[in-house]
């Protein structure tokens, strides 16, 4: 019986035309077997991740679907009510607790009044939130928020994060973030030795069925993603447990980290902080707010020029002043920050303009990872791209198994890995650079040093096993005897 041309192809490395010289260096054969190995350990991690954002993802739609009633009013009013109204209403609701923060509502979204609460973990950075028409004073309703996120936002920002496993849990999506940036440079280094030029935009639909044609499919929608999964890869990093702590050490080595308002009514200079999010106050510190002087802190803000939706966080004490932030993460951002003492005489500003370079990229590159910086099109690409690399992966996974040798003397259940060595076959030039470079990379993302050297430990134990069989003398086998 004939066997068909899709299973019994064998596939070669390099095309023949573009086989190069044995006794030319390149990183070809390195870049092919790290992009095997990486693809086929890391990729279940990344294919995690990827799901988990996806979901995530939908997060703001669902939002105005389960909580709308909460975050918007039936029908936007011409004057809100005086702020300090607003608090009284949301405190009858929940006396218990002391005032964190107060979003004010614009438009059709409500005003949200943060309280602590002694059943709520201190470490959690969990607090009540009460909804509040500020037309009205009505209470639509209060919810148990985490940084201004619903619960459900937050179950599916802690389900894409760690899983719902805590700290172990975290060890996945750096794991994952550590590598992207890795598969996704290495493939497209791979298909443009293939292809290069305009042929590397689009999948090769006259290849022949197999695994040529999934390689083209997988190559070129790998190409198009690659910009996007670089971006993911270095905003997902950023608030990752270990290399997270390395970029924010490096953020205020250099000084690019955010700075903050002085609140100091003595104008003692404000820290700046590498943290992704500002304290919003609490305990003893924010008793000591007089809620009565929040309408005309806020009306000394407006004069300063903050406007559109602001937090406003009480003082932490008597010889503190109140903070006013913009918290519009569409762009252009808005996230302007002035200090205003309980009389409205605003005591030191910080502009979003005032910010370092890198301060200014590290927020641009978080709100869009979490879909905030382009509203609901930021939202849409997240989801194509999280779609993207899931398709990607599973293209690869089926390459592995179409690779696989199917004749009746060798049979396997997947394809065979590029062949060992590969590093021996680098320029001198890249191994003298490269060295450093990796050993960089390693210490400050610990989660790609860490596998690759346990990769390398393991490669050349298997290698030197492999190495004393094939050395082993063989034994001849004497013919049996006529007739026996």
């Amino acid at each position: 019986m004939a066997i068909t041309p899709e299973i019994t192809e064998s596939v070669p490395d390099i095309e023949p035309a573009q086989r190069r010289p044995a006794s030319k260096r390149s990183f070809g054969p390195l870049l092919l077997r790290l992009h095997f190995y990486a693809g086929v350990i890391v990729a279940p991690f990344i294919l995690i991740a990827a799901t988990t954002g996806l979901l995530f993802s939908t997060a703001p739609t669902l939002d105005k679907i389960l909580y709308g009633n909460e975050l918007f009013v039936d029908q936007a009013g011409d004057t809100a009510r005086p702020v300090a109204e607003q608090i009284a209403a949301a405190r009858a609701t929940h006396p218990d607790g002391d005032l964190v923060a107060v979003r004010v509502g614009e438009g059709d979204a409500t005003t949200q009044v943060d309280f602590s609460s002694p059943e709520l973990s201190a470490e959690s950075e969990l607090v009540h939130t009460v909804y509040v028409n500020p037309y009205t004073t009505e209470v639509n309703g209060q919810l148990t928020t985490w940084w201004m996120a619903t619960p459900l936002n937050t179950w599916l920002d802690t389900f894409h994060r760690d899983l719902h496993l805590g700290k172990s849990g975290e060890l996945y999506s750096e794991f994952a973030a550590s590598w992207l940036w890795v598969l996704a440079l290495g493939g497209v280094a791979l298909w443009w030795r293939r292809q290069r030029g305009k042929r590397m935009l689009a999948p090769d639909l006259k290849a022949r069925k197999g695994v040529r044609r999934t390689r083209s499919w997988h190559a070129a929608t790998g190409l198009w993603l690659a910009l996007g999964l670089l971006i993911l890869s270095a905003t997902g990093l950023t608030w990752s447990g270990y290399a997270g702590a390395n970029f924010s050490a490096a953020l205020d080595a250099l000084q690019g980290s955010r700075p903050y308002v002085a609140t100091s009514l003595d104008a003692a200079p404000a820290a700046s902080g590498g943290g992704h999010h500002s304290s919003a106050g609490g305990g003893e510190a924010a008793a000591a707010a007089d809620p009565a002087a929040i309408d005309t802190v806020l009306t000394g803000a407006r004069n300063a020029g903050i406007g559109g939706p602001v937090a406003i966080t009480p003082p932490a004490d008597a010889a503190s002043a109140w903070t006013v932030t913009q918290t519009d993460s569409l762009w252009p951002v808005r996230l302007d920050s002035v200090a205003v003492d309980s009389g409205g005489t605003v005591t030191d500003r910080v502009g979003f303009a005032d910010w370092p370079l890198l301060a200014k990229l590290t927020s641009w590159g978080i709100n869009a990872h979490m879909g905030l910086l382009f509203g609901p099109a930021n939202q849409i690409i997240l989801a194509l791209l999280a779609i993207g690399i899931i398709t990607v992966i599973v293209w690869g996974y089926r390459m592995w198994w179409q690779r696989r040798p199917i004749r009746a003397d060798r049979t396997a259940l997947v394809g065979a890995p590029p062949a060992r060595g590969a590093w021996q076959q680098l320029p001198t030039w890249g191994i003298v650079v490269g060295v450093p470079v990796v050993f960089g990379l390693a210490w400050a993302l610990p989660l790609f040093g860490i596998p690759l050297a346990a990769f390398i430990v393991f490669d050349a134990v298997l290698g030197a096993i492999r190495g004393r069989r094939n050395d082993r003398p063989q034994i001849p086998v004497s013919p049996a005897p006529a007739g026996s």
